[in-house]
């Protein structure tokens, strides 16, 4: 096992900057960081004077670390002014405060834009430390985003006549035996000048101006034909396709579903449709009566983003959903939240009772893994396993997979 000084020169290229009102405490602190190889650390005994700092070109700084409680400027103001001034920085707050009130804090910070690396509960030691700083590194290695790009609604309505609209595929995988159990098709805009464009550039454009069936014709056409031609090749997979809440208004829906899937050699039971639960609020008798006459032509239906609205478990006795999906915050903090964990177990528990496929996505880490595991979570599904990807490459990602697990 590496020990904590082992990491000493990873941080020596890193400036600190520690924000605490106790004296003694950020001595302590200062002491520890160099200790671990820091060389650079600025102190500030609360969030007037951290602020100045931040604020001062000739002075930058990689991550703060800073108490919560302190007089003046508590933290959560110090957070809300870091927002819109400290957007490489990151940080880590220490407090002695109770477990499920920092996890409120952390939300918060998330929301004002801080990129927080942890919360941790005091006293400070360099285990608690070390694996937060090496995450702020793993985040600056990597490239920046690209600028966000826009797009007029007449764009994107010639990118679907010019048939530039794909899916991409991310598996799902069965976390008792590692086994691939299907993919989800998520929309790809193919652009001639841009490259591979995201979803919410076009995604909201075209719901709100009454075209997303365009897209959603193209997308159940294309993923059917993939399924189809993976399970030729000898591969038990479904495949799952997103299907907006404005589609469900249509009276008709289920049929040309149907129509569309078929027209591609794969029947409905080989194809999950994924609603949200806000689509399942909107003109009910419309929407429920198309969801059951799914149901009874095959299709597999899965309530996504479970946990995310208001009447979750409700929405679960009106709709035969054959599949439940955990929304990725719930996840992703899991393994750091004691509220997320205990949300996470009740929504696994409720999905077996019900027998439905339960389906953790947003699953990042092997911890995530681990505890999903654990907990007995159905299937899996995120960038620990693999990141979206073109269909051309997901025949070899298989192989590849196959070859490194053992589902015996």
């Amino acid at each position: 096992m590496t020990s904590v000084r082992g990491k000493a020169m990873s941080i020596t290229g890193l400036t600190f900057l520690v924000v605490e009102d106790h004296e003694s405490q950020r001595s302590l602190l200062v002491r520890m960081l160099k200790g671990l190889g820091a060389k650079r650390i600025h102190e500030a005994a609360g969030g007037h004077g951290a602020l100045t700092i931040i604020e001062d070109p000739t002075r930058p700084v990689d991550i703060i670390i800073s108490d919560l409680d302190m007089p003046g400027m508590d933290g959560m103001e110090f957070i809300r002014r870091l927002g819109p001034v400290g957007a490489r920085i990151s940080m880590i707050l220490a407090s002695a405060l109770e477990r499920k009130l920092l996890g409120s804090i952390a939300t918060m910070a998330e929301a004002y834009g801080v990129r927080l690396l942890g919360v941790i509960e005091k006293p400070l030691t360099p285990g608690k430390l070390v694996p937060l700083i090496e995450l702020h590194q793993q985040v600056q290695s990597r490239p920046d985003r690209p600028a966000e790009l826009t797009f007029t609604l007449q764009e994107i309505v010639e990118g679907l006549h010019n048939d530039e609209f794909e899916p991409f595929v991310q598996p799902k995988i069965a976390l008792a035996t590692g086994q691939i159990i299907g993919a989800e098709a998520l929309a790809r805009w193919r652009h001639p000048r841009h490259g591979i464009v995201a979803p919410h550039a076009f995604i909201t454009l075209l719901e709100e101006h009454g075209l997303i069936d365009d897209l959603t014709w193209v997308m159940l056409r294309k993923a059917a034909a993939l399924c189809s031609a993976w399970r030729a090749a000898g591969m038990d997979s479904t495949v799952s396709v997103n299907l907006s809440f404005k589609s469900l208004d249509e009276l008709h829906l289920a049929d040309l579903v149907t129509e569309h899937v078929r027209s591609q050699n794969l029947e409905p039971q080989h194809m999950i449709l994924e609603v949200t639960e806000s689509a399942t609020t909107v003109d009910v008798g419309k929407t429920l009566e198309n969801l059951a006459r799914l149901r009874v032509k095959g299709f597999g239906l899965s309530i996504d983003d479970y946990g995310t609205g208001y009447s979750s478990m409700q929405q679960l006795t009106r709709i035969a959903f054959t599949e439940l999906k955990i929304d990725q915050s719930f996840v992703i903090n899991a393994t750091k939240e004691d509220a997320a964990r205990i949300i996470l177990e009740s929504s696994l528990e409720m999905a077996h009772k019900l027998n439905i496929t339960s389906v953790a996505e947003g699953v990042e880490t092997q911890a995530d893994w681990d505890l999903l595991r654990r907990l007995g979570c159905d299937l899996a599904q995120g960038y620990f396993i693999a990141k979206p990807m073109e269909p051309g490459v997901y025949h070899d990602w298989v192989l590849n997979w196959n070859r490194n697990n053992n589902h015996s």
